[in-house]
């Protein structure tokens, strides 16, 4: 039985179509065939802060091993392939560094940069010296979202993105946040009016977020929203939240909060006047005679002492 090995690239229409290191041959009528697949390789970075920095290493023939390049020293581009590769963004440093002489594979920038995949281009050797990179991560998409000085907003889902609905002439603030990836950064925040003119916002981001007060809510008001965070330090340098669309209206389409607010407020500021005024008639009405043992008990518990207002009947 011979054995036989191909290196496909994924884009062959047939077996025969892959390289292989040994010369083609056919096969007898009948004779039986058994393939067995396995990836190519793996890539990742070790040692490092995430799993988009560290020590370059690749996985080859089975066996994984730190990374060396011979020739001329890896540039940022060819860097930027093991990037993609981990879906860590583009490449920000690469840098050499030094270890104990240990087996390693020799790939060369050249290759990578010529458009081959890093196993294709791997030798396997032995060096002191292995490859670190620092790539950009993917940056997290931003959340948005919309609170109101009027009760909250009412809110619902229309193709794909919120809609919330703000009552006029209240206080509303759109907050921008995203999670703990990166220090500093700032948030923009995009506006669309209905009338399809823009404007857009910008905040410093405060603990990875920015709040933007509107302090009294108009029709010009209406429209869409996203939040937008930048961090200049790397290539890809923002990243957008979902749409947020904002409709202001006069009237609440639940009345029940505004009539307890407009009915029971002023009638609770009624009765608190009301026993204000009773209370000072009855101290009035009680000074210049002398209290009862009953009239004494209720001026003690409305804190009136009540040895001074016998001291003011006897004057």
């Amino acid at each position: 039985m011979g054995t036989k090995e191909f290196q496909c690239g994924g884009h062959e229409s047939a077996l025969l179509d892959c390289s292989s290191a040994s010369e083609r041959n056919t096969c007898s009528p009948g004779t039986a065939v058994r393939l067995t697949c396995s990836e190519p390789g793996g890539v990742q970075l070790v040692g490092g802060e995430s799993r988009c920095a560290g020590d370059l290493e690749l996985k080859h023939e089975g066996e994984w091993r730190p990374v060396w390049g011979y020739g001329s020293p890896w540039t940022l581009k060819a860097a930027a392939v093991a990037c993609r590769e981990l879906d860590c963004g583009s490449a920000l440093s690469v840098k050499k560094r030094s270890e104990s002489y240990r087996p390693t594979w020799w790939i060369s920038s050249e290759c990578v940069e010529s458009g081959s995949a890093l196993w294709e281009c791997a030798a396997s050797s032995s060096t002191s010296y292995i490859l670190n990179l620092t790539c950009s991560d993917k940056l997290l998409q931003p959340n948005i979202s919309v609170s109101s000085s009027m009760y909250g907003v009412s809110g619902a889902k229309q193709q794909g993105f919120q809609v919330f609905q703000v009552f006029r002439g209240s206080t509303f603030t759109i907050s921008c946040s995203i999670q703990p990836q990166y220090p500093g950064g700032s948030f923009q925040l995009n506006f669309t009016s209905i009338n399809s003119a823009s404007n857009y916002y910008s905040e410093t981001a405060v603990n990875h977020s920015a709040h933007f007060l509107f302090p009294a809510a108009e029709p010009a008001h209406q429209g869409s929203y996203s939040c937008v965070y930048h961090v200049s330090a790397f290539s890809q340098d923002f990243s957008e939240s979902r749409l947020l669309s904002v409709t202001v209206t006069g009237v609440p389409s639940d009345p029940e909060p505004f009539i307890i607010r407009a009915v029971v407020l002023p009638l609770t500021q009624l009765l608190v006047l009301l026993v204000t005024i009773g209370l000072y008639f009855y101290c009035k009405a009680t000074r210049g005679r002398r209290p009862s043992r009953q009239e004494d008990i209720e001026l003690d518990y409305l804190g009136v002492p009540a040895e001074e207002e016998g001291a003011q009947g006897a004057e």
